[in-house]
Parts: structure tokens; sequence; C-alpha cells
């Protein structure tokens, strides 16, 4: 955490720990004093670069040494996908719902809960025929960190899985989709990053104020010798934010849903997969 000011003394009632506390509680790395606005800047000029936050003791050539010899690591979604099955369950369930942790957030199983799906919420790494013995039916691959190219298990799963389920995905899970079906991804300068991106829905043509928070964006070009067809569109930069395959019940999106920031509510997503489910 990199702030400007840092306040220790919590003035709200409810509190019962100061950020301190958490922040040591969780083995997470802190810096005031920092001149926010100079950093962001920076990496809107020059892009996304990794950085060492280091005492006063340390010299800048070492500190330096030590940035060149880190390599960043290749297992984000191991480090935050769950390590066994859980389930989420609803009253008067309809359907059964295998979702694919990469680092899902509560809200997306929420969602699937309030129309009517019993949720099984599943380690990332679990086996094709694991899901197949769960006879879900249809599937959902969360969101989740890092490079989508690293999640090769994700990738071989949606392989093996699709055109026998409806599946859904977003943010990582859209990603995992387009390089499953042979498009490509890239690491973008500086991410997308807030919950007021512009995404065009090219079947409606409407406008959607979304909520987004990844590094990597699907290749344009490479989709035009796969299956998928572009559903949404970055307003700002023009980038794929979501691709669908009516054929094989596929569909995903870049952005999140689930935190429906924006008038035009894109949470309409868990209701298309719905119907992909009453069709199935």
């Amino acid at each position: 955490m990199i702030v400007r000011e840092y306040n220790d003394l919590p003035s709200n009632f409810r509190y019962t720990k100061t950020l301190s506390e958490y922040l040591e509680e969780n083995d997470i790395p802190a810096i005031a004093g920092v001149d926010t606005r100079k950093l962001t800047r920076s990496i809107r000029e020059k892009g996304s670069r990794k950085v060492i936050i280091t005492d006063s003791k340390t010299s800048k050539q070492k500190a330096l040494e030590k940035l060149r010899n880190y390599d960043i690591p290749k297992d984000a979604v191991a480090k935050v996908s769950c390590k066994k099955k859980w389930y989420s369950r609803t009253s008067n369930p309809k359907y059964n719902v295998v979702a694919i942790d990469c680092g899902i957030k509560l809200n997306i199983v929420r969602s699937l809960n309030k129309r009517g799906c019993n949720v099984t919420v599943v380690p990332y790494n679990t086996t094709a025929k694991e899901i197949i013995n769960l006879k879900p039916d249809g599937i959902f691959l969360s969101n989740g960190p890092g490079d989508p190219q690293d999640v090769v298990e994700v990738i071989k799963l949606v392989k093996t899985l699709k055109g026998k389920y409806p599946i859904f995905g977003i943010c990582l899970g859209h990603q995992m989709i387009s390089l499953a079906y042979g498009a490509k991804t890239y690491k973008l300068k500086f991410g997308h990053r807030g919950g007021n991106h512009p995404v065009r829905n090219l079947e409606t043509n409407k406008i959607e104020i979304t909520s987004q928070n990844h590094s990597y964006a699907v290749d344009e070009e490479s989709l035009k010798k796969t299956p998928l067809k572009v559903t949404h569109k970055n307003i700002l930069d023009n980038t794929i934010e979501g691709v669908s395959c009516k054929k094989d019940k596929i569909f995903s999106v870049q952005y999140h849903p689930e935190s429906a920031p924006g008038p035009q509510d894109s949470s309409y997503l868990f209701d298309q997969f719905i119907a992909l489910l009453d069709r199935k």
C-alpha cells in the first residue's frame, strides 16, 4: 500500500483494529509520504513496472540489483484459489452451477444464488472428470489475478468442456476462454482500473459504465481465426470487452457485472447465463 498521508487513528465507532494492525496481520508492506500523483503520472507515461519498497539502510545499487533479479510470480491464481470445493446453496434451486475459483468474488456467487442456482465452487486445477461428476447445468469461470496464459489448467478445462455445458466467464475467465479458442492475450500498458469504464454492447448499441481491474486484454486480430464473436468493446481504447460463441453456448466479458456501478446495469449478463441453462 502506497499513500501520501497515513492516519492510524480510526474515527468510526465500528472499527475493531487499526490499518497498521491489519497490514501487519496480513504481511502487507506499506509506505507513506510518497507523492502519489507523481507516481500515477509515471505509470501513465511509462507503463507498469517492477517496484521495490525498502528501508533507508539499503543502498540504491543493492535495491536496483534486487529489482533486476526479481521474477514476477506465475502462480498468482494458485495463491488465491480455494484449496477444496465448497457450496453456496439457495432456496428452491433450479440449477446446479460449478464455479471455477481463480479468485472469485462473493457477489458473483450471490448473483447466481439470487437467480436460483446452487453453486459449487471448486479449485482452479479441478479436472474435467471431477466437474462432470458434479453433474452441473452450467459452468462459471471467475475473475482472478495475473497473466491468463499462466493458468494452463483452466485453459485446458475450457478446451475439454466447451460445447458440452453453457459457460460464462468474467475478467480472467474471459481471457482464458479466448485463449482456449486459440486467440491471444497481451499486457496493457497500465491496465484498466476503476468503476467508470464505458463499454459499448455491440448487440444493443447501448453504453454500459463498468467496473474493471485487470492488466491483460484479448488481441482482436487473433479472434478472427476463432469462432468467437466480439460482443463488447471499450470506448476509451477500443479493447475487446466481450466475446461469445452461440453454437457452444459460451460467452464472457472483461468487466465485472456483479459490481454494476453505472445507470446501465450490466447484471443482465447473469440473466443471459440463466437463459442458456433453461435451454440446455
